[in-house]
């Protein structure tokens, strides 16, 4: 393909991310659902449709029964385990980390899918089946795109992961959280840790990710994201009353321009966009200065904790 291809074929996949988002909220609109709206939906997109290249180790059959699974498993544990949040979280935390060991996958955003019900407190099954169905579309449509040659084919590398050094690795990531988690939940300011932001958390945890090299435009970027949702929310939902699925239209397209300037795809950016979407209105002023303290917070002590080996 020559250059000019690549480009509009690029700009079709921005096309498809913004449409998946934009009719999520609408249906959620249209049907009171609230517990439809999955933020992480845009993540997915940016890492499995828009990026050139997959930054998940993970197959189309992985995809789908993770994220079932940590969907169902957040809800199961709103419903039934009669914890704190600080403990049900802590929980679902681990669960993700059991559950990626085994399947020999470093695919992070399931955090997000299991650990978001807990904020929430949903108990509604139509939550983890809206998630499993929006999963099934993701990756039909990424079967779609690389049949028809839109993106490149996704081939999937088992993580080897050395059992003994992923318990170290998980038990390390959830002490620490644990501790920087005491003051947020303890005074009810939960959002500083948005599940987003665990998800990056996790992700800086790999010495091979890439996104260890700018942990500052890590930052800047979790933090305009969630600038740009509850700007957008304020503005066009809350000031003159329109629909929520125009502000989630409009959002995705800000950040997707900045993405393509910045030649940055980080997936956990096109989650914390949409969390203002979901929001109760007297949090959307506070959102951004909360996900950049705890996005500093949780980037250091995952940098400080794993160390990358020259």
């Amino acid at each position: 393909m020559n250059a000019e291809i690549l480009k509009r074929v690029r700009v079709e996949r921005y096309i498809f991310g913004i449409l998946m988002a934009l009719v999520m909220v609408f249906v959620a609109e249209l049907s009171g659902e609230k517990e439809i709206i999955f933020p992480e939906i845009c993540a997915l997109t940016i890492g499995a449709w828009i990026s050139e290249k997959q930054p998940w180790k993970t197959n189309k059959r992985r995809i789908f029964i993770l994220m079932s699974a940590a969907a169902l498993f957040g809800v199961l544990t709103v419903r039934y385990i009669n914890l704190p949040m600080f403990f049900q979280v802590c929980i679902c935390f681990g669960f993700t980390g059991v559950i990626l060991t085994l399947f020999e996958t470093n695919f992070v955003p399931i955090i997000s899918a299991c650990i978001l019900p807990v904020y929430l407190g949903t108990k509604s099954w139509i939550y983890p089946i809206s998630v499993s169905f929006m999963a099934l579309i993701i990756i039909l449509a990424q079967w779609i795109m690389e049949k028809f040659h839109l993106r490149p084919v996704n081939k999937f590398i088992p993580c080897m992961f050395d059992i003994k050094k992923q318990i170290i690795k998980w038990l390390k990531l959830l002490l620490v959280f644990g501790l920087i988690a005491l003051i947020p939940f303890k005074s009810h300011q939960i959002y500083f840790l948005a599940p987003p932001l665990i998800v990056m958390y996790t992700e800086l945890a790999n010495t091979k990710s890439p996104a260890r090299k700018k942990p500052h435009y890590i930052v800047g970027l979790m933090t305009f994201s969630a600038l740009t949702g509850c700007l957008v929310r304020y503005l066009i939902n809350i000031t003159f009353g329109l629909p929520l699925s125009l502000c989630t239209g409009i959002a995705c397209i800000i950040l997707f321009i900045a993405l393509n300037k910045i030649k940055i795809n980080f997936p956990p950016a096109g989650a914390i966009l949409l969390i203002p979407m979901i929001l109760d209105e007297t949090l959307i002023l506070t959102f951004p200065i909360e996900v950049f303290i705890g996005a500093t917070i949780l980037c250091c002590a995952s940098l400080i904790m794993f160390k990358t080996k020259n």
